[in-house]
């Protein structure tokens, strides 16, 4: 067992890459169940103990991810929804790559934090937002901005679209995500974000990211509507408050 405590690649053992590898399995699981998720549960607790997975790596994994999900439920698709929000997160994604050479991370977090917090808090109250086609562009464009300085986009979709159908969301969001994560990562790659060492770091944790995917195949049959609403909500809560915190711990 010597593998364990010995360097994978630079700075990763085989125990951190354990440990980082069931993350990675239980955020696809997750997101194979409600359509959303991965980026949500594992890009906070990532930034906490395994900081050499945000943004690049996260994002890279979760670009077949989102591609498979889209695949499984492509008959349930919006498409017009999903160009939309397509479009406003590639605007995202250019704004965040501006954002980076004016503003800091911490600030850019922190402000993304309060604002996912704010609409769950609304959401939570009766504030029904709708997928409207101008909720999905806001949300693409705060998703872009958010996916390419945290790794962590699905926050805003996780409101917009909350009240889709199961299969609708998970298939819209599919296609959304596979060419959003895919223009992030080549953001992140140009200014310098994203190299060789986070690649190889992203086709080691591959394979846990097809598990977590496959395994929820079963499960999500028996998952009912108003629970994937609450998860999602849920999530993007959490998700908000460990970027909070994390943030002014930083300060």
């Amino acid at each position: 067992m010597d593998w364990l405590s010995t360097d994978l690649v630079q700075g990763v053992s085989g125990l951190h890459y354990l440990a980082a590898g069931v993350l990675v399995l239980v955020g696809a699981c997750l997101q194979g169940v409600s359509g959303l998720g991965f980026a949500m549960f594992s890009a906070p607790l990532a930034a906490m103990w395994f900081p050499e997975l945000v943004p690049g790596p996260l994002l890279v994994l979760s670009c077949p991810l989102a591609l498979m999900g889209g695949l499984r439920d492509r008959d349930a698709i919006e498409w017009r929804l999903a160009g939309t929000a397509v479009a406003g997160r590639l605007g995202g994604t250019v704004l965040a790559a501006a954002c980076l050479l004016l503003l800091s991370v911490q600030t850019l977090s922190l402000l993304f934090a309060l604002l996912i917090l704010t609409g769950v808090s609304l959401s939570l109250t009766g504030w029904r937002v709708m997928p409207t086609r101008r909720n999905m562009a806001m949300a693409g464009v705060a998703s872009g901005m958010m996916g390419t300085i945290t790794s962590a986009g699905a926050p805003p979709f996780a409101i917009a679209m909350q009240h889709m159908g199961a299969a609708q969301l998970r298939g819209t969001f599919g296609a959304i995500f596979f060419i959003g994560s895919a223009v992030s990562i080549t953001v992140l790659t140009v200014v310098g974000r994203m190299g060789a060492h986070e690649y190889l770091l992203s086709a080691l944790l591959m394979p846990w990211m097809f598990v977590g995917f496959f395994a929820s195949n079963p499960i999500k049959r028996f998952v009912p509507a108003p629970f994937v609403r609450k998860m999602l909500l849920g999530m993007a809560a959490i998700g908000a408050i460990v970027v909070l915190l994390r943030t002014l711990s930083a300060l």
